[in-house]
């Protein structure tokens, strides 16, 4: 990689967060070094690069980090964006597709983690509330392959790493994708023929595991 455009990602790979810029860095067939971060114990350099949330991923471009993982993927979008463009040119396209990369931020990952994490009438709620925005984003996609169309974008981007937490999501809230969201799962299996992101969505099982533990550790059976 020239100087000019040395990249540096503190990382995390169960991170769904991560995965979005490290599947935006993939589009765009970018050279990166990547640093595992352990959570439990942050290193100085990403309490040094992401003062406010202390948290992962940061993008390190010529030694400037750029923090939030849709913050991130933009700006990668904009310096390279004569390379398989993300976001549409198109104004009104163009903020159809932040609504609901801002739609999916918002809702899919905190519904989900809630019900991950909780028990009875709250993860029985949280159940209802995550299959009826999965019908919403289905409708949105409606009969196109990808969400902005006829091919993989932004919102695409910013929602397919949580494909990894679709076996938990199946198993703790005792549904089925394709039955209760059949265009979700089609939609996905199309993202997934995409080299940059088949080889960086985490395992389901794995994260299923880790979902396992946590709630080990809060005195969830």
């Amino acid at each position: 990689m020239a100087e000019s455009e040395e990249l540096f990602l503190l990382d995390f790979k169960p991170s769904p967060f991560a995965a979005r810029v490290k599947i935006a860095l993939a589009e765009k067939g970018l050279r990166y070094e990547s640093r595992e971060e352990d959570l439990a114990n942050k290193s100085p350099l990403l309490l040094e690069t992401n003062p406010v949330y202390k948290l992962i991923p940061v993008l390190i471009h010529n030694g400037r980090p750029i923090c939030e993982s849709m913050i991130i993927v933009q700006y990668i979008d904009q310096v390279w964006n004569h390379k398989s463009p993300l976001l549409p040119s198109d104004p009104y396209r163009r903020a159809d597709a932040l609504f609901w990369a801002d739609y999916v931020d918002k809702k899919i990952y905190f519904i989900g983690s809630t019900l991950c994490t909780s028990k009875g009438e709250a993860k029985e709620a949280s159940r209802k509330d995550l299959i009826e925005c999965f019908k919403i984003l289905e409708g949105e996609i409606g009969d196109k392959p990808y969400f902005g169309g006829e091919s993989f974008g932004y919102v695409d981007l910013i929602f397919i790493p949580f494909y990894s937490f679709f076996y938990a999501f199946e198993t703790l809230g005792n549904f089925s994708m394709i039955e209760e969201c059949p265009k979700i799962v089609d939609w996905a299996q199309r993202c997934l023929q995409k080299e940059s992101v088949s080889k960086t969505l985490y395992d389901q099982l794995q994260f299923y595991d880790i979902v396992l533990g946590i709630r080990k550790r809060m005195g969830i059976k």
